[in-house]
C-alpha cells in the first residue's frame, strides 16, 4: 500500500540546496510516517511519500507569512487538490492533505477516487465519535480556518492556545535543534488548555507534530496529546483496507462523485489554464 502524504514545508530533491528547505523536516517527517506505519496492526508492506510544495514557494523555513491569508488558502488548496490527482495517476492508493486546516480536501475528494484523509479532519471526526473536548496547540495563524474545520465536524472545541512568537521559537527548533524553549512554551499553553475545559490537546500544526512524535510527547499538562499525522495515516490504510474488502467503495453517482473522463478533464484544464496565461502575458 502506497500512501501519499502532502505537506506545506518545502521537501528536499536531489541536491537539496534549495534555500527554503531544511533536512531536518524531511528527517522528522520519515521518522513519524515510519512510526506511524509500526504502530499498524498488518503484515501488509506500508509506504509513506512525503511530498511538499515547490521550491520557492514562500521565500524562508516556514510559510507563516503566508498561510494566514485566505488568497493563499486558495492557492495552496487548488495545488494539494491537483496533487490527488497526480498521486492516484501515479499508483497511490490513498491521498493524505497533511497540513492542519486540510488544504484542498473537499477539491480532491471530487476530482480523486482513491480515499482522501485531512489531518486535521479525521481528528475532529474522532474526537467527536468519542466525545472528547479539544485543546488546540498552534503557532501559526490558521485558528480562523481551523476551528471553522472543527465546528463544521460537530466536534466540541474548548480551547485553542496560539504560542507567542511560535514561528520563532520553531525555526529555532529547527535550525538548532535546541528544542527546550519551544516545548516550555507548549506547556504553558498545554495548562491553559486543560483550565479551559480540554480533554485531547492536538498540535495544530504539522510541523508541531513531527516535532512531539521526535521527542515522544505523549503528554502536556496532565492531558493528552493526539498525533493528527498517524490519525490520517491510520485512517488511510482503513479506509484502503476496507476498500478492498469490499466493505465500503467510493460513489459514483451525484453531482459530486460522478467522473467525467479523464481526457476531457485535461482538456478542459489546458484550454482554461492557456487562456488565464494569456491574459496575463
Amino acid at each position: 500500500m502506497l500512501l501519499w502524504y502532502q505537506k506545506h514545508v518545502v521537501v528536499g530533491d536531489a541536491d537539496q540546496t534549495h534555500p527554503d528547505h531544511l533536512a531536518l523536516l524531511d528527517k522528522l517527517y520519515a521518522e513519524h510516517a515510519a512510526k506511524a506505519i509500526a504502530s499498524l496492526d498488518t503484515t501488509e508492506k506500508i509506504s509513506v511519500e512525503i511530498h511538499g510544495l515547490p521550491p520557492g514557494t514562500y521565500d524562508g523555513m516556514l510559510p507563516e507569512h503566508l498561510v494566514g491569508y485566505g488568497q493563499f488558502g486558495l492557492r495552496f488548496g487548488h495545488y494539494f487538490a491537483k496533487t490527488a490527482i497526480m498521486a492516484e495517476e501515479a499508483g497511490f492508493d490513498a491521498w493524505i492533505s497533511g497540513a492542519g486546516q486540510d488544504p484542498g480536501l473537499a477539491a480532491a475528494r471530487v476530482d480523486a477516487s482513491i480515499p482522501v484523509v485531512g489531518y486535521g479532519e479525521a481528528t475532529w471526526h474522532l474526537a467527536r465519535r468519542e466525545g472528547h473536548r479539544l485543546g488546540l496547540l498552534g503557532f501559526g495563524p490558521l485558528k480562523e480556518p481551523i476551528t471553522a474545520n472543527i465546528a463544521a465536524a460537530g466536534a466540541d472545541l474548548a480551547d485553542y492556545q496560539v504560542i507567542e512568537k511560535g514561528p520563532e521559537l520553531v525555526q529555532r527548533a529547527l535550525a538548532k535543534e535546541d528544542f527546550d524553549p519551544l516545548m516550555e512554551a507548549y506547556a504553558e499553553a498545554a495548562k491553559a488548555a486543560a483550565k479551559a475545559g480540554a480533554q485531547w490537546l492536538v498540535p495544530a500544526e504539522g510541523i508541531s507534530n513531527v516535532i512531539f512524535a521526535h521527542l515522544g510527547v505523549e503528554e502536556l499538562g496532565g492531558l493528552h496529546v493526539v498525533d493528527p499525522g498517524g490519525v490520517a495515516i491510520h485512517t488511510a490504510v482503513q479506509l484502503c483496507q476496507m476498500r478492498a474488502a469490499g466493505i465500503i467503495a467510493r460513489p459514483t453517482t451525484g453531482y459530486w462523485r460522478k467522473r467525467a473522463p479523464r481526457e476531457l478533464v485535461q482538456r478542459v484544464d489546458h484550454t482554461l489554464d492557456s487562456a488565464i496565461g494569456a491574459r496575463r502575458r
